[in-house]
């Protein structure tokens, strides 16, 4: 299987993105990795299947923006899935 393709940091939008619908699975586990309190570095290397001793300022900048986007989801984007508008 071919690797996911992600952006350095998603699209900064108010409204959800097609980046964002096609990535949710990402998101979802980014977020349930930080509330597990697993380290930064096991989560973008195992997610986003980058290595953080090889790219640590790509490493980190992918899974703080992601993980940035996963919290917008969860606070505003959600709505908009539950106002008809699918994924």
């Amino acid at each position: 299987m071919a690797p996911t393709e992600y952006l350095d940091a998603p699209p900064d939008s108010a409204e959800l993105t097609d980046y964002d619908r096609s990535h949710m699975k990402a998101y979802m586990r980014v977020l349930d990795a930080s509330a597990d309190g697993a380290d930064w570095r096991e989560a973008v290397a195992v997610i986003f299947e980058i290595d953080p001793e090889v790219e640590p300022e790509r490493a980190r900048r992918v899974h703080d923006s992601h993980l940035a986007r996963a919290r917008w989801m969860t606070e505003h984007g959600y709505r908009k899935l539950l106002h008809g508008k699918p994924l």
